[in-house]
């Protein structure tokens, strides 16, 4: 994230919790980011220096003006009148990023060889639960190159559980040792 996607998401989460919309416009945020992520072409046309800046904020308007709140129709339309629409996803880090801290959420990332039952996903999520202290949402992934147990990542640590990181200390342990 760039210094300058942390301050504009900054300043949209204090505008945010000062109109009393905080979490109206954090999900609003992430969809109008998946959007943005699924048609990237869109993106592309509203940062065109070559359509006008009002022709750009128009289309703006019109595909968001009738759901997003006002006030983050209006940050999209700074961002494209500053040519920072590609800083979006940035802004909506740090955004989430306040959000979360405000209401003690922690975002875990899960990763498993297969993919995790309902019941191991929800007894995974109480024990991280447990251990941060703070609510956490629970992001589950597949990776088949671990081989077998848990990779996981929360405020920041990296809890590795994996067959693969077991193999790869036993290697170093055995190019390490002399005979």
């Amino acid at each position: 994230m760039t210094g300058t996607a942390r301050l504009y998401g900054d300043s949209l989460y204090d505008l945010a919790v000062e109109a009393g919309a905080g979490e109206e416009m954090h999900e609003q945020c992430s969809e109008i980011r998946r959007l943005f992520w699924e048609n990237p072409e869109y993106v592309r046309l509203l940062s065109e220096p070559s359509i006008d800046i009002k022709e750009r904020q128009g289309l703006i308007e019109e595909a968001f003006g009738e759901t997003a709140h006002r006030y983050l129709l209006n940050f999209l339309k700074l961002l494209c009148e500053r040519d920072l629409l590609r800083e979006f996803g940035g802004c909506c880090e740090e955004f989430d990023r306040r959000y979360n801290a405000d209401r003690n959420i922690s975002e875990a990332v899960a990763t498993s060889a297969v993919e995790l039952t309902g019941e191991q996903k929800s007894a995974l999520k109480a024990k991280l639960e447990q251990m941060s202290g703070h609510i956490v949402n629970l992001i589950c992934r597949t990776d088949p190159s671990i081989i077998g147990g848990l990779k996981v990542e929360l405020d920041g640590k990296a809890l590795d559980g994996t067959i693969k990181s077991r193999l790869s200390g036993i290697g170093r342990k055995l190019e390490e040792t002399t005979v």
